[in-house]
């Protein structure tokens, strides 16, 4: 996993590299634009180049990237903006060498004679709606034909929230410092980020201090994660998951979550599920064991067997709504003394009382998507985008679970501050059922021993590597949830499938 922090830690970050181990500011400053240069003459068009800066030190980097640019040969322009009086001390320093080497500084520049655009006008501690002065230069670089860099955050995303603060530069490639952002990482900012490259300057973690938020970023070498089976055990050995799911013309649901536990190395999988899914299931799915039960009976002497049978527990993909479902949700929650899932219905039931939650004497995971945040929390869904970082961790914490917070990009925060994000995945698992697999894949990793936080992260990784996977085969708009199930074993491996690296 990757360290993310928030733009209140990366200025700690700095200053203490600044104030404690001794590297002058304009020395970062001088590897940050070096770094960006690398990226420009590799991959950018630099016929005639425009930089815009700021008046901080991010429009400092900015200075400093076009100096370099005009001592090597290029055509380049620097544009100033905002007010001189409001210049940081590095800003004014760049600015000065800048002059003395000749670069050329122009006023009102239009964005359509340039090739190539950097973009250092806001650094990351931007958090102020922009004024109608700014959102018209953004809307003229983005209709312009320039290709964009954007240096350490394109101008006008919020770097812990991703929210757009009126408008923003779309960037093609963004070269951020030390550490990726949250803002880089979650939409919308991710979509104005376009590629993200992490690079070093000389700035890392802060000795013997504890982040909170702790964020990281999952990659691939969190697979790491995942024990050695053990060459002498058994089915018994790898996990028995107990799935409570599916109901009357609902039980794809149960399919798909169980073979996923299966896929992901269960060992056993047993499905407590009406009687109508039981011929279904026996015919589709014969590597599972079957409890049943009738609408109105939710036979709880057979959920106790099942229960005291099982390693882990999952509650809710198809199970509907009914009295029924909630008796078997009530019960699971009073009974359940293993690592649980709740997902699906589970979490539409568990909405009526979230306080539930609290009486819980096992780790559990809940696994909403937006809609369900909303319900379980009763704020409303664009609330909740404001800040999805904060609302999962507060969840997490007041109701002592791990919070998988699904969306295009998902957050997974526990009780303790945990934050992970994970960039792993595309639109194409947008599909029905596709949350189903990913509770059995967590449930599968649950059973393998994994504690309830990297058995989650892991498995929102996997699940978005088997979504890529698929849709390299088939394309993103005709991914289904089977899909999914075809990708895991590959996705598994340590020399399967891999997301790509720095991917935003």
């Amino acid at each position: 996993m990757r360290r993310v922090v928030t733009t209140r830690q990366m200025k700690e970050a700095d200053e203490y590299t600044i104030r404690k181990m001794g590297i002058p500011s304009l020395v970062l400053m001088e590897r940050a634009a070096l770094a960006c240069v690398e990226v420009l003459e590799r991959e950018f068009p630099l016929e005639q180049v425009l930089i815009l800066c700021g008046t901080g030190n991010n429009g400092g980097d900015g200075i400093a990237i076009g100096r370099i640019l005009h001592l090597a040969g290029y055509d380049v322009s620097i544009c100033l903006t905002g007010s001189d009086a409001h210049r940081s001390e590095e800003n004014k320093t760049q600015k000065e060498i800048a002059e003395n080497y000749g670069t050329t500084f122009v006023n009102n520049p239009d964005p359509a004679e340039y090739t190539t655009i950097v973009d250092s006008v806001f650094g990351i501690g931007l958090s102020r709606k922009l004024s109608p002065q700014y959102c018209t230069l953004f809307q003229k670089v983005n209709a312009s034909c320039a290709k964009v860099l954007a240096v350490d955050i394109p101008s006008g995303i919020h770097g812990n929230t991703a929210e757009i603060l009126g408008a923003a530069i779309r960037a093609d490639v963004t070269v951020t410092f030390a550490f990726a952002k949250p803002g880089l990482l979650m939409y919308p900012g991710a979509d104005f980020a376009g590629r993200l490259k992490v690079c070093d300057i000389g700035i890392y973690e802060v000795e013997n201090t504890v982040y909170q938020p702790d964020i990281h970023q999952i990659d691939k070498k969190d697979r790491s994660w995942m024990k050695r089976r053990n060459p002498g055990g058994n089915k018994g050995t790898f996990g028995k998951i107990l799935l409570i799911a599916g109901s009357v013309n609902m039980c794809g649901a149960s399919y798909l979550s169980g073979m996923a536990g299966f896929l992901t190395g269960a060992g056993m999988v047993k499905i407590h599920t009406v009687r109508e899914n039981r011929v279904i299931l026996q015919q589709q799915f014969p590597e599972a064991m079957l409890s049943v039960y009738d609408d109105g009976d939710p036979n709880l002497s057979g959920l106790d067997d099942a229960i005291s049978w099982a390693d882990v527990i999952g509650i809710g993909p198809g199970l509907g709504t009914s009295r029924t479902a909630e008796k078997l949700l009530d019960h699971v929650l009073a009974a359940c003394r293993v690592p649980l899932v709740i997902d699906a219905d589970g979490l539409n039931l568990l909405s009526r009382d979230t306080d539930r939650l609290k009486g819980l004497k096992c780790p559990c995971i809940v696994t909403p998507h937006l809609g369900e945040m909303s319900r379980l929390t009763k704020m409303g869904i664009s609330q909740i985008q404001k800040d999805r970082l904060k609302t999962a961790s507060e969840f997490a914490r007041n109701y002592h679970t791990v919070c998988v917070q699904k969306d295009a990009r998902t957050v997974i925060a526990d009780p303790d501050g945990m934050i992970f994000i994970n960039t792993s995945g595309n639109s194409g698992m947008a599909t029905a059922g596709s949350g189903d697999v990913l509770t059995g894949m967590i449930l599968g990793l649950l059973g393998s021993g994994m504690p309830a936080r990297e058995a989650a992260a892991l498995g929102v990784w996997l699940h978005g590597c088997a979504g890529e996977a698929a849709s390299r085969k088939a394309g993103e708009a005709s991914v289904m949830a089977g899909n999914l199930l075809e990708e895991i074993p590959d996705c598994i491996k340590n020399d399967g499938n891999n997301t790509e690296e720095g991917k935003v």
